[in-house]
């Protein structure tokens, strides 16, 4: 363990006064009640605030809701497993058997949680300061591409606006297949839309993730509607 703790510290670049701290950052609630879950509420918690900060003052002229899906773009589970993917931690996270073999050292929830308990830990172990320089290098790449015309509204939401500024029904999305491994699953979803009594459009798309799917499909579908007219 203590092998592993200076791997990651490594990557991390930074130093555990409290080592242990760290060791229960990736403790998953399969292990029992000594888990990250705590050190996880603390991290997700800091980590928007930060990141709210920093947004409002990158962009002074941004509303409220450009800044709030701004915000979400860079704390959402699936940007925080990238993260984790980059730090390697599949490698380091502890399960327990049952979730360790079903191939949760790779699923993109359990990577994000820890990734929050990190944070979390790293807090604790130091102050707000340091804490937000970490965050700077983690998320670099995420914040230095970030525009106000990445604020725009996501697909699903601007295809359920257009559906209720017509009095149609909201879409439905639709598992329809998945395949490949635990750690490498695709998912097909299918969006279905009545457009007009007895009119119905059916859009699907295939990613790595059920959201990304319903994301693709959805924008799929708003390109349609909007082609009919």
């Amino acid at each position: 363990m203590a092998l592993a703790i200076k791997k990651l510290e490594q990557k991390l670049d930074y130093q555990f006064k409290d080592k242990s701290l760290l060791e229960l950052a990736l403790k998953h609630r399969s292990l029992g009640a000594k888990n990250n879950e705590r050190l996880e509420y603390l991290g997700d918690a800091i980590l928007g605030f930060i990141v709210a900060d920093l947004l409002f003052k990158k962009f002074p002229k941004a509303s409220e809701g450009q800044l709030s899906r701004l915000r979400a773009l860079v704390v959402k589970g699936v940007s925080l497993a990238e993260i984790a993917l980059d730090l390697d931690l599949s490698q380091f996270v502890k399960l327990g058997p049952g979730e360790l073999k079903s191939g949760g050292n790779r699923r993109e929830s359990i990577l994000a949680d820890t990734v929050e308990a990190i944070l979390g830990a790293i807090y604790l172990d130091s102050n707000e300061a340091t804490l937000r320089k970490i965050i700077l290098k983690l998320f670099h790449e995420k914040l230095s591409e970030l525009s106000l015309e990445k604020a725009e509204k996501d697909p699903k939401t601007r295809l359920q606006e257009l559906l209720q500024s017509r009095h149609f029904n909201l879409p439905d999305y639709t598992v329809t297949d998945t395949h490949g491994k635990d750690h490498a699953q695709q998912f097909q979803v299918s969006c279905r839309v009545e457009y007009k009594k007895g009119e119905i459009f059916v859009t699907t798309s295939t990613a790595t993730s059920r959201r990304k799917a319903e994301q693709q499909a959805a924008e799929n579908m708003l390109n349609r509607l909007i082609s009919l007219h």
